[in-house]
């Protein structure tokens, strides 16, 4: 049902996956301004598009969650 981050063990929920894909995200971000790594800046942008991705997976478990009660 949910999306799995790449190496991530299956039992993560989708809000733990999304709370670790953006702390990846900060710290890629963090490199990439900080100290111009230009792999880091694909890392980041990679995240971001992953969180999107996760964040519409746990959007809709919410709705259905809400709907259910």
């Amino acid at each position: 049902m949910g999306w799995i981050a790449e190496g991530e063990p299956k039992e993560l929920s989708t809000h733990e996956q999304l709370v670790k894909l953006f702390e990846e995200y900060i710290e890629d971000s963090e490199k990439f301004e900080e100290k111009s790594v230009k792999q880091a800046a694909a890392r980041a942008r990679k995240a971001l598009t992953n969180i999107t991705k996760l964040a519409k997976v746990r959007r809709a478990e919410i709705q259905d969650k809400k709907n259910s009660m």
